[in-house]
């Protein structure tokens, strides 16, 4: 990866500005930060105010591992599409609705078996209806922790896939729509033929893997330890606004040529 902020990448995040292309954001530790508590998330009121000036004059989404109606109130500002559980939950695609739903219960009941070592541990159980999730960030003993999800989850049943994230391992059911899946169909939805992507963990790779060349794709921390196949990243969340108004400024200037 290559940092954005470079003569290289302003001319790629000139270029593909100039295509009106569809903004996509994780929400997560890209717009909101990482906190100790998910339902303590929320996006800064500054960062809200340039993210609606950017919904007021492209089509932006946010493409979250949250249930949209859980990320919806969390936003500060009104963008023009949510899809939540990492791509399973669209409300403005076909999907696969209730029966993506369903594929986790076999999970959900493996789950409940296992609450109370989970609850002991400092495991949080969050179902999404379209996902589940283990958070053990709050646990006393991550390591310990993470073992016995890993063991709760080693072999799941052939219906789900499971995949981890920042101190939290991810259900969904197998075959369901991931996150690249959900920006092409996002970008084909708005008319746009490019898109931006500004993500930060594993389910974001999803995105990077799919893009196409002339779109734009960043990845918030840069960590050796974790490769990307994002086009870029930013160092923190400090230079996502700073991209933003970047976005505004090229917006700006392509209206007043």
């Amino acid at each position: 990866m290559r940092w954005l902020f470079t003569p290289e990448g302003e001319r790629a995040l000139d270029a593909v500005m100039r295509r009106a292309p569809l903004l996509a954001f994780d929400f997560d530790g890209t717009l909101a930060p990482i906190v100790r508590h998910p339902d303590d998330a929320r996006i800064a009121p500054a960062g809200a105010a340039l993210l609606q000036r950017l919904a007021d004059r492209r089509p932006v989404a946010i493409v979250t591992g949250r249930r949209v109606a859980d990320v919806s109130e969390r936003l500060g500002f009104t963008p023009h599409a949510v899809v939540g559980s990492h791509g399973a939950e669209d409300p403005g695609g076909s999907g696969g609705g209730d029966a993506l739903v369903h594929a986790l219960d076999g999970m959900r009941a493996r789950i409940a078996a296992r609450q109370a070592e989970l609850d002991a541990l400092g495991v949080l159980f969050e179902d999404k209806g379209h996902s589940l999730a283990l958070h053990y960030r709050r646990a006393s003993d991550p390591e310990r922790a993470a073992r016995c999800i890993e063991n709760l989850l080693g072999a799941p049943d052939p219906g789900v896939g499971v995949f981890g994230g920042k101190f939290v391992a991810n259900v969904v059911a197998a075959g369901a729509p991931d996150k690249g899946d959900a920006v092409v169909a996002l970008a084909a939805r708005a008319g746009a033929d490019a898109a931006v992507f500004v993500g930060d963990d594993v389910n974001d790779e999803a995105v990077f893997r799919r893009a196409a060349p002339h779109w734009l794709t960043v990845r918030v921390g840069r960590d050796a330890a974790v490769p990307s196949v994002a086009m870029y990243f930013l160092h923190d969340q400090a230079e996502v606004a700073a991209m933003l108004r970047r976005m505004l400024a090229l917006i700006g200037a392509a209206e007043a040529g």
